[in-house]
């Protein structure tokens, strides 16, 4: 596509919503340019080895079965961050991944490809609190209107209650026994528990081959058997490609290449609609801009083919950026556009943290006396969750073991847990790392352990963000310099989250509750270019005219806990609407 009306700079979880709104319902002709690689597609069967193709835009390019050969379900394949195929970094893997200075105890979490963060994800689609959006003096507009954009994507991801196995029914055991209610709306404003909105399909009851679908199933768990929805193999943190032998658009879990992308394509089969065209290995370098009325207008953009390490200008009427909370404001600051102040800043990540309880077999058997274990990899990740509007919220977690045993003993800012003292008052018996025999045989009882995720309501703060690094650069420009640290605020708010769920697990009978005490975990990032800040009402730069932000950058803050894939793409559905209203 060499003349397009819009260009979107990254392929992550929000450009293909974006660029799907734009060419479905408003007829405009979209670029799609991302700096990693393209899983199953045919225009590049070895992602990570050759060059392939250069550009798709025939959604008959999509191929399921290459999926399945790419991605394994072999945890260090996918989650190596140097070396497996969901790092950041360019496709050719026998070049480093992209660098950025972080010059903490902490750990940055994302993902580098079509399809972006989203590719290792756990799909959980809940809704922000209203009151982190209303209750912000800098958010625009009411969170009401955002609503019908949650109903849309909620439609498209297929979000639905995930399906329980043992370790939900051991969360609720606990919830229901520390007084905590059931909460039967999408929209929370009150605290209690609820179950996961997940956008995985689910399987019916029966497969389309008439096979019922009990315990006494044993057929097998291809599409072409009949299969549909997903397996509960819990392998979603390593791109999840179930089930298998299915069409990239037909495997279960909605991330963006699922979900999005094929739905973009679809619309160049359609005259009546606009054309999209998405172009991977290609990072964008600089935004070009001219001079209009009184201000900059944005113009085109140019990128760098991380194959062949040859640029190129492509002109468009309008430029969206969706890279991310680093890869936008990185963006911005190389292309020397203009800094308010707050462009890079108010870094939100949700201050985590990660509660774990062991339990007996006796225990977990009279809650859940069928299955008598929790098997923590049985079951998609999280399928239930705990909120509490203006603190947070948290979920039960499953994962393979080897994640699991990293994020239950092995990240932590306490030291040692035979070296750190529990205070008698908190509601956990240990804190910190577990090292030695003590890991050996915690580790062994990984069918009864199970963890709860913090996710807490961190506040923007402008001391935390993105800035360029003035000593190092790469190929693309000088690096970014990523720095959080959390206000002693978001240390109360945690602490309380922590202590309510290690009273959950005690209340459901644990016979010992550690926590881990990590720190800083740069995985749910939002609001580093924030509407009503950098951008105004519409997502559109106050300071460039023509220049849209449409990722999780824009949001104003944390969305109140609740991870944020549903409120990133929602607000980018918007965002499209608006640019065609103002330009098309």
């Amino acid at each position: 596509m060499n003349d397009p009306d819009v260009v979107i700079v990254g392929a992550g979880a929000d450009g293909p919503a974006t660029a799907w709104k734009l060419a479905h319902d408003h007829g405009v002709d979209v670029l799609l340019l991302e700096g990693g690689p393209w899983h199953g597609n045919e225009q590049w069967p070895k992602p990570h080895a050759d060059s392939g193709g250069t550009v798709s835009t025939d959604p008959d390019d999509l191929d399921g079965k290459l999926l399945d050969e790419q991605f394994t379900h072999r945890e260090a394949d996918a989650n190596d961050p140097t070396y497996g195929y969901l790092r950041v970094g360019p496709a050719d893997h026998s070049r480093a991944p992209w660098f950025r200075n972080l010059h903490q105890n902490a750990f940055i979490w994302q993902v580098g490809a079509v399809g972006g963060t989203s590719l290792h994800y756990f799909a959980n689609h809940p809704r922000g609190y209203p009151t982190a959006f209303n209750d912000q003096p800098h958010w625009p507009f009411d969170y009401e209107e955002l609503v019908p954009y949650y109903q849309l994507n909620e439609e498209l991801t297929s979000t639905q209650q995930a399906p329980m196995t043992g370790k939900e029914e051991v969360f609720i055991e606990g919830a229901t026994n520390a007084g905590y209610d059931l909460i039967e709306t999408k929209n929370v404003t009150e605290t209690g528990w609820r179950p996961q909105a997940n956008a995985v399909e689910v399987p019916g009851r029966e497969t389309s081959n008439g096979q019922p679908l009990d315990a006494d199933y044993e057929g097998s768990f291809s599409y072409d058997d009949g299969f549909r929805g997903d397996t509960l193999v819990g392998d979603h943190f390593q791109g999840s490609s179930t089930p298998v032998d299915a069409p990239v658009r037909d495997k279960a879990r909605k991330s963006s290449n699922v979900g999005y992308v094929p739905r973009a394509l679809d619309t160049n089969e359609s005259s009546e609609q606009g054309n999209v065209a998405l172009r991977p290995n290609a990072y964008v370098t600089d935004i070009e801009t001219k001079e209009g009325a009184g201000t900059l207008e944005a113009t085109g953009v140019t990128f760098r083919d991380s194959w062949s390490g040859q640029s190129q200008t492509v002109d468009s009427d309008t430029v969206v950026l969706a890279g991310g909370c680093i890869e936008t404001p990185r963006l911005w600051l190389n292309a020397g556009l203009p800094d308010d102040g707050w462009v890079g800043k108010g870094l939100t990540t949700h201050w985590f943290d990660w509660i774990v309880g062991v339990y007996d077999d006796e225990t977990v058997a009279d809650i859940n006396p069928e299955g008598e274990h929790m098997d923590p990899y049985v079951g998609q990740n999280s399928a239930v969750r705990f909120e509490k509007p203006g603190i947070g919220g948290m979920e039960d977690i499953g994962m393979s073991p080897g994640l699991v045993s990293y994020a239950d003993y092995l990240f932590s800012q306490a030291g040692y847990s035979f070296d750190t003292e529990v205070d008698p008052d908190e509601p956990w018996d240990t804190r910190g790392y577990v090292v030695g025999e003590e890991l050996k045989r915690r580790m062994s009882n990984y069918k009864q352990t199970k963890a709860l995720l913090i996710l807490t309501d961190d506040l923007p703060r402008q001391n935390n963000g993105v800035s360029l690094d003035t000593t190092f650069s790469d190929e693309h420009g000088a690096v970014p310099n990523v720095k959080w640290e959390p206000h002693p605020d978001d240390d109360a708010k945690r602490d309380e989250l922590s202590r309510i769920a290690a009273n959950i697990h005690k209340e459901a009978g644990a016979e010992h509750v550690h926590r881990c005490d990590w720190p800083p975990l740069l995985l749910h990032m939002q609001s580093s270019m924030r509407m009503g800040e950098v951008l105004d009402s519409n997502a559109e730069a106050k300071n460039v005219n023509r220049l849209f932000v449409a990722d999780h950058s824009a949001l104003a803050n944390g969305v109140g806990g609740p991870n944020p894939t549903n409120s990133g793409q929602a607000l980018a559905l918007r965002t499209a609407d608006k640019i065609a209203d103002i330009y098309f």
